[in-house]
């Protein structure tokens, strides 16, 4: 077993120098070393409870061998007593502890644990190369006994996800850090952490120095833009005349993006989309999501595929493709579920989550691409709405980085307007006919009256 200390502070953004403890816990482990268990409780309170955890585990000498410092915070959605079911965010409390955490070495991976609240418990552990090592699995645990997160769950005790960690391969004694907001989802979870600060396999007991940022850190050369929102009008307090009053100024359609997930060396997904959130509040908001400001992450699969799209730390969207068989021999794609979190870009936390995973759109044969240059429209719930334009999307089978042949939406399809058009001009045609066949029978009686 190995030693180490933990510390919980108040939320914050920048890193600052730790705070005096507010209390102090030892605690032992079945070795003669022994741990170090430092609170510092939060001094706030409302909606926003999230902690801070600093972790610095200690081998058998007391040298430190993995240090972690982060935020996160669980939004899970469970089955009531009622069989419907509901969303409830679980923030970490400050009675939290790492009992199991492991060093690693060579031949045996590194395991940061952490364990809080009545039941809840979550832990990665880290592999290592000669040159890098890297985060593997993250195991989730949550308790629906803890009546304060889930008062009227369905199911009883102890559920646990296991999902692959992102995170790419970190320079050994380079530190990895990560200020951006990043999530996983599974199973009806979506894991949310920032300004995570990591090291494992420390050489010598001894920080590293240098800092391997994660993607949504590292700087482009296009500003960072914030959401555009439309009916929002600000109140002068130094007008002394009334000013004539101005409809406000609509929001465009959203800037299209394009979107790619690589497996190893081979892109297994492609969209194009532009995309625009339509949030029903006090005062209805139109967020248009940037793609200059836009990370792609997600997973593929031969039957399922996920892309999450990130949008500066504010907006974080989760896409669920599936396969269908028709036949034997025929198979088809479909858009399945969407997820949508707005998150407050000071301190990550949630603003509204929503998610439905009841769709059966977007619709296309397998191996070929589904097109729709029109605008559409995804209910996600009675408070939000999702309008797409330019949307080209293949989730799965992609050959050589391009689109496969596209499938057009019903909107998008002029053809049908060929028959409309000729039936009309037909019409016209007949009725033209028509009228002149009576005007012409009219003529030739007056010709032929009785003297």
């Amino acid at each position: 077993m190995t030693g180490g200390e933990l510390r919980i502070a108040p939320a914050r953004l920048a890193r600052s120098p730790p705070l005096a403890a507010a209390s102090m816990e030892p605690r032992c482990s079945s070795s003669s070393s022994s741990c170090l268990l430092f609170l510092l409780l939060l001094g706030t309170a409302g909606f926003f409870q999230s902690c801070a955890v600093e972790v610095d585990v200690k081998d058998h000498s007391n040298a430190t061998c993995l240090y972690a410092k982060w935020m996160m915070r669980f939004l899970i959605k469970y089955e009531t007593n009622s069989s419907d079911y509901k969303n409830t965010t679980l923030n970490l409390s400050s009675s939290v502890t790492h009992n199991g955490s492991v060093c690693g070495n060579d031949t045996q991976a590194a395991l940061l644990a952490v364990q809080f609240g009545k039941g809840h418990s979550w832990s990665i552990n880290f592999t290592k190369t000669n040159e890098t090592y890297q985060g593997d699995f993250i195991t989730f645990t949550y308790n629906t006994n803890d009546t304060a997160v889930f008062p009227d769950a369905k199911r009883k005790g102890p559920v646990t996800i296991v999902v692959k960690d992102t995170m790419r391969p970190v320079q050994l004694n380079n530190v990895f850090v990560c200020h951006s907001t990043d999530f996983l989802e599974a199973e009806n979870v979506t894991q949310i952490f920032w300004n995570v600060t990591v090291q494992a396999f420390v050489q010598n007991g001894t920080i590293g120095k240098k800092e391997s940022r994660c993607r949504a850190d590292t700087p482009t050369s296009a500003p960072t833009v914030p959401p555009t929102i439309a009916n929002v009008t600000t109140p002068s307090t130094t007008t002394l005349s009334p000013a004539p009053t101005t409809a406000p100024k609509p929001v465009e359609n959203p800037d299209t993006g394009n979107y790619s997930l690589k497996s190893g060396n081979k892109t297994c997904l492609l969209a194009t989309v532009g995309l625009q959130l339509n949030v029903s509040q006090e005062k209805p908001l139109l967020i248009n999501i940037n793609p200059k400001t836009t990370t792609a992450d997600g997973a593929c699969g031969n039957t399922t595929a996920t892309l999450k799209l990130n949008d500066g730390n504010s907006t974080l969207i989760g896409f669920t493709f599936v396969v269908k068989n028709i036949s034997a021999s025929v198979q088809r794609f479909y858009l399945k579920e969407v997820n949508v979190t707005l998150l407050n870009r000071l301190n990550g936390s949630v603003i509204s989550n929503a998610d439905n995973s009841n769709f059966s759109e977007w619709d296309a044969f397998l191996g070929s691409s589904y097109m729709c240059r029109k605008e559409q429209t995804l209910q996600i719930n009675e408070d939000l709405q999702m309008h797409t334009f330019n949307l080209w999307i293949q989730p799965f089978l992609v050959q050589a980085n391009k689109f496969s042949t596209a499938q057009e939406c019903s909107l998008d399809d002029d053809s049908i307007l060929i028959p409309i058009v000729v039936g009309a001009a037909l019409a016209g045609l007949i009725a033209i006919i028509v009228v002149a066949y009576i005007i012409g029978r009219r003529k030739s009686y007056a010709g032929y009256q009785t003297l």
